[in-house]
Order: C-alpha cells, then structure tokens, then sequence
C-alpha cells in the first residue's frame, strides 16, 4: 500500500486524492504495527517456552541422578589398568552375562591393538559388575578421535540406569580423547522398541538404512542358529534335506577335517586370498590371524581345516565366548568344491558348539539384499539351509559429540568406500 502512495499523488487527478493518500497511509502503519506486535507476541511464548523446556530438562537430571545413585558414581577403567585381579573380575562378568560377545573382551583388543582400548564399567551398591562397554579409540587424520564399540555395550539393554551410567561414561572418553562420535553396533534386533526409546532419549541417534555389507563395520543381518539344550540329532533335523546330504557326501567321499596349529594359518590364509579373489572382497595380512591365533587360541579360537589326499582345500575359524560360537572367517580352494568340504566345516563347528553347551551359534553376516540376482545371494542361501534364524540388528547406534564434523567425517567415509570399490572393480 505503501509504494503503492506515489501512484496516488501523482497520477490521479481527483478531489479524493488527499482522502486516497492518508487512508493508504493509515492502512500501512496499522499493519506494520500489527506485524510488531505480533513479534513481541511470538518472542515472549519462545522464550517462555524455552524456559519451560529448560526446566523440564533440569528436573528429568535430576531425577536421573536420583535415581542413579545406588550405582557408583564415577565409571571406570580396567584397559590400562595393571591389576590384573580387576581384569579377571570383568572377564568373569563378561563370560557369565547372556549379552556376552567376544568383540568385548580383552583379548580382543589386544587383536585391534592399532586403536587404544578403554572399557567403562557400571557396578552396583556392592561393587559387583553390573554393566561394561569395551570402547576403542582411533586417531582420524583431520577431523580427530573416533570411539567404537562392537557389539557393546553388555547389559540388561533395558535398564535405563545402567545405560545412562555406560553413556556419562563414554561422555567423560570423549573429553579425554577430544572424540568426535561414538560409534555402537549392538546385537540387538531392530524391533525391540523399548531399546529404541531409552537411546533416543539419552541424545543417541539410530542409522536405519543400511542394508548391504558396505554399509556398516559390522553386519546388520546374521543367521543364528539356536542351540540351547539340543542333542546333534535334534539339530541336524532342522538343516535343510540337501544340506544333510552335502555333509555325509563330504565325509563319505574322503574329506578330512582337522585342528589346525599357527603353523597352518599360512595355507588357510593361501586359500583365503584364493576365495578373495573369486568372490571380490579384501583380504586381511597373514600377520592379522597370527594376532589374531597368538591373543585368542586355545581357549576362544580354533582353526579347522579340511582336506582331501592331504592337501588343504578349505579352512575355517571358530571363535568361542560365553555362551556363543561364532563362524568368523573362512575360505575354500577353487579346487575340490565338488566334495562340499563347507558343509562338513560347518557341522564341525556346530558340533564343537553342541559340546560346549552354547546357546548360540552364530554364522554372522549375510546382505540384507534378499535376492536371487544378488551377488551375495549364495551366501545367504548357504547358511539359511542350516536352518538358522535370519535375525536384523538394530544397527548402528551413535552419540555425535562434534556434529559437523562428523557429518563431514562420514561424508568422506563413503567417498574413501566409493573409490576403494571403482578401483577393485577397474
């Protein structure tokens, strides 16, 4: 209306042209004032709600911390600890607990030794462990500290206090390694709500779209076989027809499967780089399953392999902790594959689990890419014939302590992936 005035005065030639002029003018100053007040209006509810909303979060801490002081008050650290009485308490307590996974222990840091190693612990009013979280730490040139935790932390996963404890610790890592973002991929199904629900609410956030190996360190989607209390005979009842005739084939055609020394990791990792090459993934260095044999065999690692006229054709790593036996590596000459040597190494394994009394035998990763025309669509059909339960984790679960800078971390992250993957293809 305003710049609409100047149209007035000077273009219309009328005895209104006074009336036209102030009646736009006090039409436009009622709305400016208007548009004021109704700033002012929004201002006072913003800032009261703010207020409010500040309040709010005031009470909930201390609640919070009302409620968490039956638990110790400061989380604590047995990594780099030099008693060796506290280290065995926490592998008691981590044997012991149904969450129980080997990516938590110490042996298994000592394999990552590239990463620094902190393991948070909650205990009760009697300084029992009730709670841990093995967290690793790694330097990335640019951006700063990552903290990871695989397959942590190990818990009741619904106890709010406990996890709330484990959080303010990691909190207190990241101040002392000036960490961008921890990083957690828990073995937790991705439908269980109520873990959901207390990790969003104590600030963590939740990755929902992966899907294919690429997209995680560890996998999302796993096959696990239940074996808890089962005879041999009840469990090769669940394979698949042709699975159970895959396995007596290999036996009643000659293949030999036998326990393997540290001398053998250099053929099974000879047959490794065989099966890198055919199917298109990276292998690690010998040197990696010698840390690997050196930290966790006897107790927690075997290798197995299979042979046919003495010579080795396929092998696979074990690897055994608590309540679980997990497959985590293997390979299978080109040669041979006939004589289904995998199919034996996998029974061998379960056997070995059966024995153990194990709850759990894990056959770990598989694409959640159900399809014929995928290229790891094999692999899923391999280990579903087993007759394990194909199980989706919740995924990635992270608490970003620098969020710009870890957007721009991972943005880099999947273009360093995206090259790696032209390059192999080229």
């Amino acid at each position: 209306m305003t710049l609409f005035l100047p149209y007035i005065i000077f273009e219309l030639d009328s005895k209104y042209q006074k009336i036209y002029y102030f009646v736009g003018e006090y039409i436009a100053v009622y709305y400016v004032i208007k548009c004021i007040c109704i700033a002012i209006i929004r201002k006072r509810k913003y800032s009261k709600d703010v207020s409010d909303i500040k309040e709010i979060i005031k009470k909930e801490k201390r609640i919070i911390k009302d409620e968490n002081e039956e638990i110790i008050e400061k989380p604590k650290s047995v990594a780099k600890s030099k008693n060796e009485e506290s280290k065995k308490e926490y592998k008691k307590f981590l044997e012991g607990h149904e969450r129980c996974n080997f990516q938590q222990s110490i042996e298994w840091a000592k394999v990552k030794d590239n990463w620094k190693n902190e393991i948070i612990l909650a205990e009760d009013e009697n300084k029992k462990i009730i709670g841990s979280m093995s967290v690793l730490i790694r330097k990335i040139p640019i951006f700063g500290n990552i903290m990871y935790s695989s397959r942590g932390p190990v818990c009741d996963i619904h106890d709010l206090k406990v996890l709330k404890q484990l959080t303010d610790g990691a909190k207190e890592l990241a101040k002392k390694y000036n960490a961008i973002v921890l990083r957690i991929e828990p073995d937790i199904e991705s439908d269980d709500k109520v873990y959901r629900d207390i990790v969003t609410n104590l600030g963590y956030k939740i990755k929902d779209n992966a899907k294919d190996f690429k997209d995680e360190i560890q996998p999302r989607y796993v096959f696990r076989l239940d074996i808890k209390g089962k005879t041999e005979e009840e469990i090769m009842a669940g394979f698949h027809q042709k699975w159970r005739y895959n396995i007596r084939l290999a036996a009643k055609k000659g293949v030999e499967v036998r326990e393997g020394t540290r001398e053998d990791l250099k053929a099974f990792h000879k047959i490794m780089v065989e099966t890198g090459s055919r199917d298109g993934f990276i292998i690690r260095p010998l040197e990696y399953f010698e840390k690997m044999y050196d930290n966790l065999a006897p107790e927690h690692m075997k290798l197995l392999m299979a042979y046919y006229d003495n010579e080795p054709i396929s092998g696979v790593i074990p690897i055994f902790y608590g309540n679980k036996t997990w497959y985590l590596y293997g390979a299978s000459s080109n040669k041979h594959r006939n004589l289904m040597p995998n199919y034996l190494l996998q029974w061998e394994m379960i056997k070995m689990a059966i024995a153990r009394h194990d709850d759990i035998y894990d056959f770990r990763g598989v694409s959640g890419v159900v399809d014929e025309n995928h290229p790891q669509y094999g692999l899923y059909r391999f280990k579903k014939g087993f007759g394990a339960k194909f199980t989706e984790f919740i995924g990635e679960v992270y608490m970003p302590y620098k969020p710009i800078t870890y957007k721009l971390y991972r943005f880099s992250e999947k273009l360093f992936r995206t090259l790696r993957q032209i390059k192999r293809k080229i």
